[in-house]
Parts: C-alpha cells; structure tokens; sequence
C-alpha cells in the first residue's frame, strides 16, 4: 500500500475541498481569493491541530537556528550578492510566490540563480545544463547556498527550517489536478529541508511520477512531523547537500 493510500484515511475530510483549488487552476486571480480554509481544510484528528506542545517546540527551534545562523551568515550573503551582481548584474534576490500552510500565499526568498525572474501562470522549472542559469546560479544551486535567504522566511513565520519545498504556486495549481491529495502535503509549514530532500527527492521533477514520488515523502512528514523527525532531517541535510544529487 502506498503511502497516498495509507494517509488518505485520515484525512479523508480534506478531499471535499480539493474541488476549489482545482476550479481555481484555470484562473489564479481566483485562487487567491480563496481563503486558506477553502483551499485545504483538514479534519480535527489530523497532526495539524495538534495539542501538545510540539508548535511551540518546533517555532523555538525554527527561531533558535535561523536567529543565530542569518547573523552568522552575514558576511558570506554579503559575499554571495556581490558575486551575483558581478557576474550576472540585476537584482541580486528573486521572489516568488508560493503556496505555504493551509495554501496560504507568501513570498519566498532566494539568490537570484537564472536569468528570468518567473512569477505568473506559466513557470517552467530549473533542468539540468538549463541556458537560463547564470554562471553563479549554477554552483549556488548545485551547493543549495541560495536557499540560504529563506531564514527570513522561517523568522518570518510564513516557513520552517523542516518542511514540504514549497512549490511555485502555478505548480501546486497543476499537480493538483494530476496527483490525489496533493495539497495534503501543505498540512504543515514549508521548510528550507523536508524529509523528500533527504530522501533522494530533491530539485527537478521531469515527470509526473516523479512528484508524485515526492510528494509520498512529504505526506508522510505531515503526517509523522515531530521535533525528533524535524533533528534527524537537519542532520541529514549536509549529506544530502553534498551528496549534490539532482542539484542543478
């Protein structure tokens, strides 16, 4: 039994509502004037609404990394956006909409890697020797070091440092229609890491088996999310980094 079939039980309330967000595919004006609860709602006995403490635990250790890490790291992202700006001029960050907890829009940050700045109805993902990465957007995409700017991101409280990749929001519109249960995996908060990442699932997904087999791994975290899940993830990350594999 696959993982889809074994968490579609318990969250078998969230299926009603999958209708919404796909009438919502062929106009993303009206997808955003969905409220979150339209687009995904789950059932009370789902790991969303959880009553212990383990929120709290998890925004602590969210805040705890990211705080110290982004200082830590200033004078590398001063370096980083320095090379950028040399090497491929413009803006040295890109923004993107996507589709965070419950499908709530946000704007991610990132190093600007490639050459166009995608943010519509129409995104076409990242592949490898793709003409639109720069020369430094392919070593920073290779070594993740462009994700690095997403700590504001999880200080802002729209991500975490363990979580689902949040998609672009014209591909959650998409695979919503092609994958059952897709949008469960928004069940949880974004994360710079996930547990598909360090599983092998991480960069391009050239077909559509491919995300499926992706989002299996992240139903699986929302549904067995928990702080000691969300410290063998950050361990495992580094591996996975440099690993490099699918990174481009």
């Amino acid at each position: 039994m696959s993982l889809h079939e074994t968490f579609t039980e318990d969250f078998a309330a969230a299926r009603p509502h999958r209708d919404a967000m796909h009438a919502a595919s062929d106009d993303l004006a009206a997808a955003l004037r969905f409220s979150p609860d339209t687009l995904w709602r789950a059932p009370a006995n789902a790991n969303t609404r959880p009553t212990s403490l383990q929120p709290s635990l998890k925004r602590f250790l969210d805040l705890a990394v990211a705080l110290p890490l982004l200082l830590l790291c200033a004078p590398l992202l001063a370096v980083l956006a320095l090379i950028i700006r040399l090497d491929a001029g413009g803006p040295v960050f890109f923004r993107q909409t996507r589709l965070g907890q419950s499908g709530k829009p946000f704007s991610i940050f990132k190093f600007r890697t490639m050459s166009v700045m995608e943010n519509g109805d129409t995104i076409v993902q990242a592949k490898l020797d793709d003409c639109r990465i720069t020369r430094s957007g392919k070593w920073l995409r290779s070594t993740s070091l462009d994700e690095l700017p997403q700590l504001l991101n999880v200080i802002a409280g729209d991500m975490s440092l363990v979580g689902p990749r949040p998609h672009a929001r014209a591909h959650d519109l998409h695979y919503a229609k092609l994958i059952t249960n897709y949008e469960l995996r928004q069940a949880v908060k974004p994360g710079i890491t996930g547990w598909a990442q360090v599983n092998g699932h991480r960069g391009e997904t050239p077909t559509t088996q491919a995300m499926r087999a992706r989002v299996d791994f992240d139903i699986w975290y929302a549904k067995n999310a928990s702080l000691a899940l969300d410290l063998k993830v950050l361990a495992l990350t580094p591996l996975a980094v440099l690993g490099r594999r699918n990174a481009h």
